[in-house]
């Protein structure tokens, strides 16, 4: 399980993060939704550890992100929405880098298999700096799931993507439903709808919807998400 318990992060005289506290659970695929400057990547890299609150608990299957960093982030899989990456590294090295830093026993093979899954056969053996923007956000996902993490934090992992990898990206995820924890964050909602099962609003720096059904449809999410956040629009 994942406790987030009351967080708050502020950046000079800026509220980013206001008391955000919610749960989530193995199996659950959850959307976070919120308008630009809502406070949604802030509250994913607290929860990824890559940025400290000024208030409140993280715990990620028992282990604070804080006094217990190294082994919270054993399980944790992070996609920043910037997607930052050593262009001047050939992928197959990249991963290898990224399994080596994991401990992987098998870091050859676990490259080969994530290479595969990720669809990256053809584009392995180039620099990054090569790539298009959808084989760089590849490679991004394949950092993020070679380690087979037990928590994935997705911030707009199919951006650049185009419809049939994006396709792919999602049957992907919706094969993670059962065995893992993943928060996925998305501003196209008919891709939220077709994965998650939860979603969490946050406005303001505030939750301010968290609920499993939103009537089911890109339409109803996209209604109830203007409704909830139209002062910011």
């Amino acid at each position: 399980m994942i406790e987030v318990k009351n967080i708050s992060k502020s950046y000079g005289n800026h509220l980013a993060v206001n008391d955000v506290s919610f749960t989530l659970k193995r199996g659950e695929i959850a959307g976070f939704l919120g308008v630009n400057g809502a406070g949604k990547s802030t509250t994913l890299k607290i929860l990824a550890g890559a940025l400290n609150a000024d208030k409140g608990t993280v715990s990620v299957f028992g282990n604070s992100i804080v006094n217990d960093a190294l082994q919270a982030k054993q399980t944790i899989g992070y996609l920043p929405e910037d997607n930052p990456l050593y262009g001047s590294m050939y992928v197959k090295e990249y991963l290898l880098y990224v399994a080596q830093m994991y401990s992987l026993k098998g870091t050859k093979e676990a490259v080969e298999q994530i290479v595969e899954q990720m669809g990256l056969q053809g584009e392995y053996h180039k620099k990054i700096v090569s790539l298009s923007k959808g084989n760089r956000q590849r490679v991004g996902l394949a950092q993020a799931l070679i380690h087979n993490p037990r928590f994935l934090i997705l911030d707009e992992p199919t951006s650049g993507l185009d419809p049939n990898q994006r396709m792919e990206i999602r049957e992907i995820l919706a094969g993670f439903a059962q065995s893992k924890v993943v928060l996925f964050s998305s501003h196209i909602l008919q891709e939220v709808t077709s994965i998650c099962s939860r979603y969490i609003i946050i406005d303001g720096g505030r939750i301010v919807f968290d609920d499993t059904a939103l009537g089911g449809t890109a339409s109803s999410i996209e209604d109830t998400f203007y409704k909830l956040t139209k002062k910011n629009v």
